[in-house]
């Protein structure tokens, strides 16, 4: 997966990282989400890419599809980057964006 400096969360990131969760291949992930599905994924993308996400009870409930939720974590990502903990910084830096715990 191919990352700007790391930081790039997309699709692809996306899907690596929920393959993981019930140990399929990216292109047996459905596009829905469940909620341990989106759990899982919020997770894994704080511990590869450093930061800590925060999003509202309202934000989090409108996340119903991959899309959706590339679209909320990716924005929460690039703003938390560039607010000065730039790629390097915090717990997980350096980490491959699809690098993280094992399915449960």
């Amino acid at each position: 997966m191919s990352t700007d400096a790391g930081t790039r969360f997309g699709r692809a990131e996306a899907l690596g990282m929920l393959a993981r969760y019930g140990d399929r291949s990216p292109e047996q992930v459905d596009e829905h989400l469940g909620s341990l599905e989106l759990t899982w994924l919020l997770a894994q993308a704080e511990q590869a890419y450093g930061v800590q996400l925060d999003l509202d009870d309202e934000r989090l409930d409108a996340i119903r599809t991959v899309d959706d939720a590339v679209a909320a974590i990716g924005a929460q990502i690039a703003a938390a980057t560039a607010g000065g903990a730039g790629p390097g910084t915090g717990a997980g830096a350096g980490a491959a964006p699809h690098a993280g715990a094992a399915a449960p």
